[in-house]
Formats: structure tokens, sequence, C-alpha cells
């Protein structure tokens, strides 16, 4: 069985990782969506939300399963015995920061392997920042997120969910 990592914060979960994660799972036996609790960043959603949002998202994914970590990656990898990562590239502008993280992770585990995918073209542009900037006034977010995940960004900013077209 060929498991692979695909870690992040998921603050929140988009269209673009769900995306990467299918396509991920149509490669992999088992694809584990990794949420990562970075004490160097304040997100939005807790750990428990974020987990929630993509339980929901994922749920139709027979392979794939939901974790969540604190530290290093590439110690969560060896405790579970994996060694694939795999990370979304939206442009290049993306590369450099995943290629430095990708050569980190090889000099602290020579065993590890990251796979790039390359972003579906509707989500070279899309990120979580960009969602919630866009939520947080109201935007419509249609199609950039599960309709799930839109309900809580409303919730989190407290915008009634009235027009349809959010």
């Amino acid at each position: 069985m060929i498991k692979a990592v695909y870690p992040g914060s998921f603050d929140p979960v988009t269209n673009g990782h769900i995306d990467i994660i299918q396509r991920g799972a149509k490669i992999y036996d088992e694809v584990i969506v990794l949420v990562a609790e970075n004490v160097s960043k304040t997100p939005l959603f807790s750990l428990e939300e974020r987990l929630d949002m993509l339980k929901e998202a994922l749920k139709d994914i027979p392979n794939v399963r939901i974790d969540h970590f604190s530290g290093l990656l590439v110690e969560y990898l060896k405790k579970i015995d994996v060694k694939i990562i795999i990370r979304g590239l939206r442009a290049v502008s993306d590369f450099e920061y995943e290629f430095q993280q990708a050569l980190t992770n090889k000099k602290l585990y020579p065993e590890c392997e990251t796979v790039f995918l390359v972003s579906d073209l509707k989500y070279t542009f899309l990120s979580s920042s960009m969602v919630k900037e866009i939520a947080k006034f109201g935007g419509c977010i249609k199609g950039l997120v599960p309709d799930y995940v839109a309900k809580k960004l409303y919730e989190k900013f407290n915008i009634e969910m009235e027009n349809e077209d959010r």
C-alpha cells in the first residue's frame, strides 16, 4: 500500500486543495490530509473547525483520511512510515518556496520524496487568504470553496447568506 501525505494549514480548505487531494487519491492507495498546527501563524479557524470542514468536504473520497500535527513534517512522516509528500503548485511563484521545502525535507529525511501536482487552470489564482478576504467583505466565494466552508466563513465574519450568489 502506497501512502502519501498532503500537508497544509487549510484555513480554510478551498476547491483548489480538494482538486489536488482528489487527484492524489487517484495516484496513491491512501492520502493523509495533514492539518498543520503552525505556531507561527494565527489561523482564522481553530484546528477543530478546520478538521470539521475537511471531513465534510472530503467525505466522499474513500481513500482519504484526515490527521493533524505540530512540529516538523518529517517527524510525522517517520512516525507513520510514509515517504511521499504531495504539494500543489499554482504558479511559478509557488515553485521557489516549495522547492526549498522539498530540499529541506529531503535533507532531514533522505527517504522522503516530494511530488508536485500542478493546479487545475481554474484554481491557479486561488488561495485561502484570498477566499478569506473576499468573504470578509461579503463577496461571492461560490465555486471557490465547498458550500459548507462558505457557510462557515460567512458565519465567522457575521455575514448573512441571503444571496445565493455568495
